[in-house]
């Protein structure tokens, strides 16, 4: 009974050591480093629809220098920026809103 008991002890105590070992030291994976991320910084804040022109510029900005789209997605995005931004500066908000929430639909980005 005491050597079973002995058994018993010594079993339970190398299960618990199993839950108290050392792992073993993770490796970070070999390959291209992806790229740095820039620093988040807020969008411009601005009223109507040039806070809005801006805003949406900072995004697309931002997309293109962390690789979340390529040039000429930019570039047409940018042109659609334009074309909102020229309604806005000539007291057309609501046509500028409406070309940003179509361009923002076009291209997947939240309304």
């Amino acid at each position: 009974m005491r050597a079973r008991l002995f058994f018993l002890a010594a079993f339970a105590a190398s299960i618990g050591a199993g839950c108290n070992a050392a792992r073993p030291p993770q490796v970070a994976p070999s390959g291209p480093a992806a790229p740095a991320p820039m620093a988040q910084t807020l969008p411009p804040d601005g009223p109507g629809c040039a806070g809005a022109v801006a805003r949406y510029r900072s995004v697309v900005d931002n997309d293109l220098s962390m690789g979340h789209v390529n040039q000429s997605v930019h570039a047409q995005i940018s042109n659609e920026i334009a074309e909102a931004a020229s309604a806005c500066s000539s007291g057309q908000d609501g046509r500028a809103l409406s070309l940003l929430r179509a361009s923002k639909s076009r291209h997947g980005y939240p309304g």
